[in-house]
């Protein structure tokens, strides 16, 4: 038998061949982080040419906001919408999947096909089948009720479409993790539970669910990152924060205080406070899940 030998001889081999990912990560992730927490201390005219040192008070401007509490309060229930009805979703229709027997290559395809679309490509189609007057969606939902819709002319109800949009963008990539999942449950498992009677849905959330629970807490940390970050494009192209700033997201705030108001400092300060937020949500997400997770 041949001796095994090591793929280096050195750590320098290593090393350089890490470089490259070193130097990307340095550049693209790192030094912008730095540069934007250190920006959040200072005053920023014009795309941040001018810069003047004021320490915390970008940060007690946010704090002493309504408007910006207002965008905290609507980004967290966006993001409870979200990661609830599309981890819900995804489930059900994962389930419906893994149960099918004929063609489920093409009806996996056609669940999944929306995540292949860019955002903003999403958004943009979406809007025009939303129109109040050239709308597919609109015209249909007009004919069977009675009513002339407007979607985007109430706040809760254009953070209710918005809400939808983005579960719907976001299904196909849950659905890929958990179609997984599922097939991976031993078939001496469903076998049994079908013995003693156990219905359909009582053996999605009695056997299946605890099994697959590691799958469901990667994904809920994912579709919150998702709700956070992910959806600007949405929020952008379909309401610009409005109306009445229902949809005014904190991404969305941040990116316009930066580029419509020319308040790089302002926008920092948001940056770092947004990070934190979905950092402390990520932490007790997994604290709270880890007692409830099986992985065996």
């Amino acid at each position: 038998m041949a001796e095994f030998t090591k793929p280096y001889d050195s750590t320098l081999q290593a090393g350089a061949l890490l470089l490259p990912t070193v130097i990307v990560l340095v550049a693209f992730l790192y030094y912008p982080a730095v540069q934007t927490f250190r920006l959040s201390f200072f005053q920023t005219l014009l795309l941040g040419t001018k810069q003047t040192f004021v320490g915390l008070e970008n940060y007690i401007i946010l704090a002493t906001s309504s408007g910006y509490r207002i965008s905290i309060l609507v980004s967290f229930a966006f993001a409870a919408a979200v990661v609830i009805g599309t981890l819900a979703a995804s489930l059900f229709v994962s389930y419906l999947l893994f149960e099918v027997e004929v063609a489920e290559s093409g009806y996996l395809l056609i669940a999944i096909w929306p995540y292949a679309l860019p955002t903003a490509v999403a958004a943009t189609v979406l809007l025009f089948m939303l129109h109040p007057n050239l709308g597919i969606i609109t015209s249909f939902v007009e004919s069977l009720t009675g009513l002339s819709i407007d979607w985007f002319t109430s706040g809760p109800q254009a953070f209710v479409v918005v809400a939808i949009v983005a579960i719907w963008k976001q299904l196909g990539y849950n659905i890929i993790f958990l179609t997984a999942a599922l097939n991976n449950v031993p078939e001496s498992l469903t076998e049994s539970a079908q013995l003693d009677g156990v219905g359909r849905l009582r053996m999605l959330y009695r056997v299946y669910v605890p099994l697959i629970s590691p799958t469901l807490v990667f994904l809920v940390v994912m579709n919150t990152i998702y709700a956070f970050f992910g959806t600007f494009p949405l929020v952008d192209l379909m309401t610009s924060g409005g109306p009445n700033n229902a949809t005014n997201l904190l991404i969305f705030k941040l990116y316009r205080d930066a580029f419509a108001f020319s308040s790089l400092g302002k926008a920092s300060a948001e940056s770092v406070v947004l990070f934190v937020i979905v950092s402390v949500l990520m932490y007790l997400q997994l604290r709270y899940t880890d007692s409830h997770t099986h992985y065996a």
